[in-house]
């Protein structure tokens, strides 16, 4: 693989398999840490690069659990669940105590779910935008 997250353990296969077991509870869990998991990312370097996407991930999250958009294939709603269950659980594939290296694994879980969803995340974002208008 050619995007590098097969060498941290995490490719698109890996998200997947971890959003099949998601259920509507943790949907609603990551929906409650919102803020928690917000703060995770709002550090400046590369983490704090994905921070519109996280954004956006967490306002789909909160959407679907709200009811207010349903769209999404639940998959999609399990794959991002997945993701941030994994941001937000202390003891991962690289602590997060270990300072900058702690979260380069809940950068690139991040990073494999924007790739693995993006087609219905822009669809969301439209949506976004015209419930904006």
């Amino acid at each position: 693989m050619t995007d590098g997250s097969k060498k941290s353990g995490f490719d698109k296969d890996t998200v997947s398999r971890g959003a099949e077991s998601i259920t509507e509870d943790q949907v609603r869990q990551v929906s409650e840490r919102e803020a928690e998991i917000r703060a995770r990312f709002e550090r400046p370097g590369p983490i704090g690069r994905v921070l519109s996407d996280v954004n956006l991930l967490l306002a789909l999250i909160k959407d679907y659990w709200t009811g207010e958009y349903r769209q999404a294939p639940w998959w999609v709603i399990a794959a991002v669940t997945f993701c941030f269950l994994y941001v937000v659980n202390p003891v991962d594939l690289l602590p997060d105590w270990v300072p900058l290296i702690g979260q380069i694994d809940d950068l690139v879980v991040i990073t494999v779910c924007l790739l693995l969803i993006e087609q219905q995340l822009q669809e969301y974002k439209a949506w976004k935008i015209e419930q904006a208008q």
